[in-house]
């Protein structure tokens, strides 16, 4: 009994004045310890929603650029489209009389060379030479009103796009590289030639 009593008063004595023994204080410090470091490290986990949602919103952005692009492009093409056919559609206003004013041409010809035979000394063929003069200027008339211009000028630079020299020919009235003569006229239907003329060129005397 007095080994218990000893035992006892042992176990009261190592009590605080809180009446809680050392083994108490230890265990309630480690519940406090565990108490505050929990949440912390709670705090510094990822909420895997939170991951997903910036996913997403990464993905929604990168969708949104490809879609401002894809219009973008689709407007450039539309806009290179447009531009194609309004072209398209202008030179076929221009060049749609092309086919018959080729047509016409050798009615032309036809007209020029009877006025270069005709005997103008004639009075007799002066009645027919006027005709055919009248008729020749009212159909130059009527097709340079649709961008018909003749080409027919002398004593000018010899230009490639417009002429086409068959000889060169010795000549002191007309300076060298000049057209001397038109053998056959050409034509151009809005700047474009349809026909080069046939040209003689000058070229210095030796």
């Amino acid at each position: 009994m007095q080994k218990n009593a000893e035992k006892f008063m042992s176990s009261e004595e190592q009590k605080t004045p809180d009446g809680q023994s050392p083994e108490e204080i230890i265990k309630e410090q480690h519940d406090d310890v565990e108490a505050v470091v929990e949440p912390d490290e709670a705090a510094e986990q990822v909420d895997p929603r939170d991951e997903k949602i910036a996913n997403l919103e990464a993905q929604l952005a990168a969708a949104e650029t490809r879609e401002r692009e894809t219009v973008l492009r689709i407007k450039a093409e539309m806009e290179n489209l447009r531009r194609r056919t309004e072209l398209d559609i202008e030179k076929a206003h221009k060049f749609a009389l092309e086919k018959f004013i080729n047509e016409l041409l050798p009615v032309i010809d036809s007209l020029d060379r009877a006025l270069e035979v005709a005997d103008k000394e004639n009075a007799e063929m002066a009645p027919m030479v006027e005709g055919i003069e009248l008729t020749l200027k009212n159909m130059l008339d009527v097709v340079k009103k649709f961008g018909v211009e003749v080409i027919a000028d002398t004593n000018v630079p010899l230009d490639p796009n417009v002429h086409q020299a068959i000889a060169m020919v010795e000549s002191e009235e007309v300076s060298a590289g000049n057209v001397l003569g038109v053998m056959q006229k050409g034509f151009t239907l809005n700047g474009r030639t349809i026909r080069a003329a046939m040209v003689t060129v000058a070229k210095a005397k030796a």
